[in-house]
């Protein structure tokens, strides 16, 4: 049984690392929320460790900047963990081919930074051996469906999808659009072959283990993972056996009740049921 909690305190002595997710549970897209700022820093003064990781299809290097321009303190979190890292090393080795169509807004350019002077080529769609996806061209407007008609042609040239964002939407402040996942889970659907290496997926869990223990010389310990994606967040703590906290009022908030940071107990139950999950804990709003 999941227990619904009132704040990150009740629960962060029990626990060396936390996990935490970005959008929804630290900031909305445009600005943090105060209250999950002053958790995990509360945290990391009682001696623990925040670990940033997040499902942007950036390296971490773009995130920490995004996050600086956003007014995140650095005092919040110790390492920033992307699905666009994890993404990388599978580019660099060749997964997905040297000549590659990057389906993906021009912001995710940094991306093909790769380090140690790396490089592919980034071709036209007609050329190309591979696709590296992070979400639409236009994400504000468009849905998966406008890509059916090209993912079906990847397809039948059996061109392999290289997807550095396995979260399906994400709400930026009131507006909710659809990310890299979304369109790899279309290219599945048709019969088309999708790699993914964020959360829920093993990857970019094991390159935070392996960072928490290349900053401290030792193992991450006892962890909870934070997020709001039910299918990304707990999904994957779980298969990890890492304990969960979820954050009913992100992209689930319509579910719980009309008080978001006061979720329905009885409705937090039936719908964790539903998706066939259940989290050590829940939370409303992270603080």
């Amino acid at each position: 049984m999941t227990r619904l909690i009132g704040s990150l305190a009740e629960v962060g002595p029990g626990y060396d690392t936390l996990y935490c997710d970005l959008w929804g549970c630290l900031h909305d897209g445009h600005r943090p929320y105060p209250a999950a700022v002053a958790a995990l820093v509360a945290f990391r003064q009682a001696g623990g460790r925040v670990v940033l990781l997040t499902n942007a299809p950036r390296p971490s290097r773009f995130v920490v900047a995004t996050l600086d321009r956003m007014g995140v303190p650095r005092e919040t979190w110790d390492l920033v963990v992307s699905s666009g890292d994890a993404a990388q090393a599978a580019l660099a080795a060749g997964d997905v081919g040297r000549k590659v169509w990057h389906l993906g807004p021009a912001k995710d350019m940094g991306f093909f930074d790769l380090p140690g002077g790396q490089a592919v080529e980034l071709v036209k769609f007609e050329e190309a051996e591979g696709i590296v996806c992070t979400g639409p061209f236009n994400e504000y407007v468009e849905t998966p469906e406008d890509y059916r008609a090209r993912l079906t042609e990847a397809r039948d040239r059996g061109l392999p999808l290289l997807c550095a964002n396995p979260d399906l939407i994400v709400d930026f402040g009131d507006r909710r659009i659809y990310c890299a996942g979304a369109l790899a889970g279309l290219y599945d659907e048709l019969g088309g072959q999708s790699l993914y290496f964020g959360k829920p997926h093993a990857p970019v869990y094991d390159l935070a283990a392996a960072q928490v223990r290349a900053l401290t010389g030792r193992e991450a310990g006892r962890i909870l993972a934070i997020g709001d994606g039910i299918g990304t967040d707990t999904k994957g703590a779980a298969a990890q056996g890492i304990d969960a906290l979820f954050v009913t009022g992100g992209l689930a908030a319509a579910h719980f009740g009309p008080d978001v940071e006061a979720p329905d107990p009885a409705l937090v139950d039936r719908w964790l049921a539903a998706q066939g999950q259940s989290p050590a804990y829940a939370i409303g709003r992270l603080r």
